[in-house]
């Protein structure tokens, strides 16, 4: 997170929130990443709140209108989105996250399905692993992991945290023929983590095999 946060006045982490969460939705929508409105986006405000992208925005071209503020522990926004549960729980159980991106790209949905059985995707040897935070060599193992969907979100979010917290290290996880969600310490970390895994799903959906 951004470590002048704590000197900043309220309305400034506000707005810090905001722009991180509308510049991670307009990249992700100008790589055809959020088709018909889906996908979704989050930065954490502070340890109580979240920005949120709300209920039926349109990623590509988000304003501040399409930017909800919701509780990380606490009621339901009222437009919030169905999935808004997967994001705030990122944030209970993770407090060096400040950024997350929910994205459809057609790597990632492939590949969650491609993958559901065995319960995750490997990444090994490619080189782009060094993108993200903490990886410093391209002999690294990265296992991303693979949920079943689930249309009731609050029991999905429970399922991905009790699997997330038997990994070592994660940066980002799969949903079985929905998409990737991705996080980082900063907006601009999260994109270009959300950058570096579509490129690496990409590449190993290449490797597999369109079949």
């Amino acid at each position: 997170m951004d470590p002048d946060r704590d000197a900043k006045a309220p309305d400034e982490h506000y707005a810090d929130a905001v722009n991180g969460v509308i510049a991670m939705a307009r990249f992700a929508g100008a790589r055809g990443w959020v088709p018909a409105t889906s996908g979704n986006f989050s930065a954490r405000i502070d340890g109580q709140r979240a920005a949120l992208t709300a209920t039926g925005a349109n990623k590509a071209e988000l304003t501040e209108a399409g930017v909800i503020e919701a509780e990380i522990l606490g009621p339901k926004h009222p437009r919030a989105s169905a999935e808004a549960p997967l994001h705030l729980a990122r944030y209970r159980n993770a407090p060096q996250i400040g950024a997350i991106s929910h994205i459809h790209s057609m790597a990632a949905t492939v590949l969650s399905r491609r993958h559901e059985r065995a319960g995750y995707v490997r990444l090994e040897g490619w080189e782009l692993l060094k993108a993200f935070s903490g990886i410093e060599t391209h002999e690294t193992v990265l296992d991303v992991p693979v949920v079943p969907n689930d249309q009731n979100t609050e029991r999905l979010a429970d399922i991905v945290e009790q699997r997330l917290a038997t990994l070592d290290k994660a940066y980002g996880y799969l949903i079985a023929g929905h998409g990737l969600y991705v996080w980082g310490a900063t907006a601009a970390e999260t994109i270009r983590h959300v950058e570096a895994f579509d490129f690496l799903l990409t590449a190993q959906l290449h490797e597999e095999g369109f079949r």
